[in-house]
């Protein structure tokens, strides 16, 4: 059957279209074993919304357009329980009542649609608003059309960043990535139940990378610049939340207010060196989770030691685990070494008890240029909770830079976080928020081989793609 491409535009990898009494509708399906028949056969999962001609896709749970019904939501995402608008539009408006034209919803979806559509300033915002107020339109009434920028500036330079703060982490419980055997937990008043298991008996180390990053040109009058600390789960690559320091410095004040909140039972924590602290590592163990730090020589003689101990050639020493990667012109090899006869270490630093192996991985890269191989060697330093074989606490140890790569360096590169100018009171802290919102909704809806920023163009492109994103699930 030939359907027209108003509503075949909609349909995606893993979804079918079906035309029931005059109306479409788009399914989510997937395809089983079937041992009887000895072949595939297909099973719907669930109905993602309809599709018209005027509106597009509708996504299940949504009305064509107008506010949400009291009690929902008119944007579902990875929880039928934890809509965006469910979780921020509760918060308080610091705006007078006189001559307010716009609700907070209204401002709030616009702003979200923006950011997720490559917006990255106030009239950029206004303008998107104003090409696509069609689509907004689908889900509230605009009756006095589009804010302008000074009108969006003024809103979230006056919002309580720490309300807004709360309603980020409540969000992302809804983003729980949910596989066959293990949940990432996302902890606060509420949080999600972990299987009964440990990183000592997982297979599959669930590691929350936690570290901060700098936006470079958001500095005030003042001349200081926006700097969060974000906790960041690796393999589900979900933002679970962040913190605002002052500068660098106060990393290890803002560290401990993200591990009070999240719940890292059974998780493995990996910090670089600036949250090398013991303080953190008694804390980290007593919530039932594990630590890998980073050495370096902001800890004492804690990291000469520990250095000290593999260049003993008398000091016999495990098995090493070496492992290669080859690609962009270069090749890695990574010996890791997991020493668990740390007791002499725990006497010499009495303060860290909660040590149990001390490790060192030797990176040796090979890279060409102009016919000539260059060769470099580094050795890296680690203590830590674990007593994984090599094998596990090197997959750890590399999983942190998932925070580097799929994190800051995609906010850099794909919504030019360092570039933007957003200055001033509550603001640059506020949209910080919103560019971590809109990467968890793209990374929970992107295809494989797809990019941030190609998915960001996409849903500019096409209102359809957009409302995919809307109402992606994680899972």
């Amino acid at each position: 059957m030939i359907h027209p491409e108003w509503a075949t535009k909609y349909k995606t990898k893993n979804t079918e279209l079906r035309l029931i009494r005059g109306h479409y509708y788009l399914y989510k399906i997937t395809s089983v074993w079937d041992p009887e028949k000895k072949r595939t056969k297909k099973v719907t999962l669930e109905s993602l919304g309809t599709i018209t001609q005027a509106y597009g896709l509708i996504p299940k749970g949504m009305s064509k357009k107008g506010p949400p019904a009291k009690g929902t939501s008119p944007l579902k995402y990875a929880s039928e329980k934890s809509g965006f608008l469910d979780s921020f539009g509760a918060i308080d408006d610091p705006r007078s009542n006189r001559n307010q034209l716009h609700n907070i919803e209204e401002i709030l979806l616009l702003t979200l649609c923006a950011v997720i559509c490559g917006a990255e300033g106030w009239q950029d915002i206004e303008d998107y608003g104003k090409a696509k107020l069609h689509l907004l339109r689908q889900y509230f009434d605009y009756n006095n059309g589009i804010p302008s920028d000074d009108t969006i500036r003024r809103f979230y330079r006056a919002i309580d960043p720490s309300a807004f703060e709360k309603m980020f982490k409540e969000w992302v419980q809804g983003l729980a990535n949910i596989t066959q055997t293990k949940v990432i937990a996302i902890g606060a008043e509420q949080s999600v139940t972990l299987p009964e298991s440990s990183p000592q008996d997982l297979g599959n180390d669930q590691v929350i990378a936690i570290d901060g990053k700098s936006s470079r040109r958001s500095f005030d009058g003042n001349g200081n610049m926006l700097h969060m600390v974000s906790a960041f789960a690796t393999e589900a690559r979900i933002i679970l939340g962040q913190e605002k320091v002052v500068d660098r410095s106060n990393e290890i004040t803002a560290i401990p207010k993200l591990l009070h909140w999240l719940d890292i039972k059974d998780h493995i924590i990996t910090i670089d060196a600036m949250g090398c602290q013991y303080a953190l590592a008694d804390l980290i163990v007593s919530k039932g989770g594990d630590y890998i730090f980073s050495l370096k020589g902001n800890q004492g003689s804690l990291s000469s030691d520990a250095q000290l101990y593999f260049e003993d050639a008398d000091i016999p020493k495990p098995q090493s685990y070496t492992s290669y990667d080859k690609g962009h012109g270069r090749i890695e090899t990574r010996e890791c070494w997991v020493v668990t006869d740390v007791e002499w270490l725990k006497k010499l630093h009495p303060k860290w008890g909660t040590i149990k192996s001390i490790i060192m991985v030797k990176s040796t890269r090979e890279v060409k240029i102009k016919g000539k191989t260059k060769i470099t060697t580094e050795n890296r330093y680690y203590v830590s909770s674990l007593t994984l074989p090599a094998t596990r606490i090197l997959k750890a140890i590399r999983s942190h830079w998932a925070i580097e790569n799929t994190l800051h360096w995609v906010l850099d590169m794909s919504f030019n976080e360092d570039y933007s100018r957003i200055r001033k009171e509550n603001a640059p802290h506020i949209m910080a928020i919103f560019r971590h919102i809109a990467l968890n909704l793209l990374q929970a809806a992107k295809k494989e081989r797809q990019s941030v920023k190609g998915l960001r163009k996409l849903c500019g492109w096409d209102d359809g793609s957009l409302q995919n994103v809307l109402a992606s699930k994680s899972s």
